[in-house]
């Protein structure tokens, strides 16, 4: 879907034409819009290919008509495996408008296409650009944010039952995490070109907002980072205590086993077709049965039993460590 928007006196208002200072978004975009991308605004289909690449990587690039820009920017989609991912978003700038090009929506589109960024204009191309990167780490940071607490109830709810969902939750907020960083990175390297490339020249002003893009980019680096790290040390600790819980029930399994062999053991015994003591009694099946129960008692209690006493004895310091202190 292709929408043009351009500067009103209360902010952006969508237009049916293009004019000067015009914005053009499209997102969710088909086969129709790409055609259109193509003929009517002289968009290569190279570009237009790139940019409907999922593991195309943000960069900058100078065309005869137009500059373009690739930033990813981060997704969410509760019906996906993975609900948060990042998507190629693509900037082409002409002389007389913007064209924004992106396989689906994201919040920082929303944010900017409803006015929700303040000072956001289309007469500054410039500042468009800055505004955007700005609007997209600051969309990054709300998505690690969000990661962080959905990562804490997950917790809360492993430490109460540990179930292979919560588990599979983990995982995916894991990878999560992975793309962020990986697309939060190559972000970071767009910007450093932008800080040096001939490409688009800024305004004093305009570098003062651009560094404090940048500080924003490599705060979400190192949340995601902070987060992942955090994360993998979570579930290697749940790692082990379910392999501790699997150990003690094969304990638990094991002691039973053994147990159960003791009277199996003793009625095969004389159940043998051989002269046996106590066969004339008539209370000789009551009282093997009681002897096997106690028996077998005896075997769980023994068997239950911790008999690893550890021994704690002070330290003793050499003649040299003595003199030394």
């Amino acid at each position: 879907m292709i929408t043009i928007r351009t500067q009103g006196n209360q902010g952006l208002i969508e237009t049916g034409e293009v004019v000067k200072g015009s914005w053009v978004d499209a997102r969710n975009v088909t086969k129709e819009d790409l055609n259109r991308l193509e003929t009517e605004f002289g968009i290569t289909n190279e570009l237009l290919t790139d940019i409907m690449d999922a593991d195309e990587q943000a960069r900058i690039e100078k065309e005869d008509e137009y500059t373009a820009m690739i930033v990813r920017l981060p997704v969410y989609d509760p019906a996906e495996e993975v609900s948060y991912f990042t998507l190629p978003l693509g900037i082409v700038l002409f002389p007389d408008k913007i064209i924004t090009i992106c396989m689906r929506s994201s919040d920082a589109l929303n944010d900017i296409s409803t006015n929700r960024v303040r000072g956001f204009t289309l007469k500054n191309q410039n500042s468009f650009v800055l505004n955007f990167l700005g609007r997209a780490a600051f969309t990054y940071l709300k998505a690690l944010k969000d990661l962080n607490k959905r990562t804490n109830i997950i917790k809360g709810e492993l430490q109460r039952s540990i179930k292979n969902n919560e588990l599979i939750q983990l995982l995916s907020i894991q990878k999560s995490l992975v793309y962020f960083t990986t697309s939060i990175t190559t972000n970071e390297l767009l910007l450093e070109k932008l800080q040096k490339s001939p490409l688009i020249r800024f305004k004093e002003e305009e570098r003062e907002l651009l560094e404090d893009v940048v500080t924003e980019n490599k705060q979400a680096i190192e949340m995601a980072k902070i987060y992942s790290s955090i994360l993998t040390g979570t579930m290697d600790a749940f790692a082990s205590v379910i392999s501790n819980n699997l150990n003690i029930v094969m304990k638990r399994l094991t002691i039973v086993s053994i147990v159960l062999m003791i009277p199996t053991l003793i009625y095969s015994y004389f159940g043998m077709n051989v002269n046996l003591p106590f066969d004339n009694l008539p209370t000789a099946g009551w009282g093997i049965l009681v002897v096997s129960l106690l028996i077998s008692i005896a075997g769980a209690i023994v068997l239950n039993t911790n008999r690893t006493v550890r021994k704690f004895r002070p330290f003793h310091y050499t003649q040299a460590e003595v003199v030394i202190k």
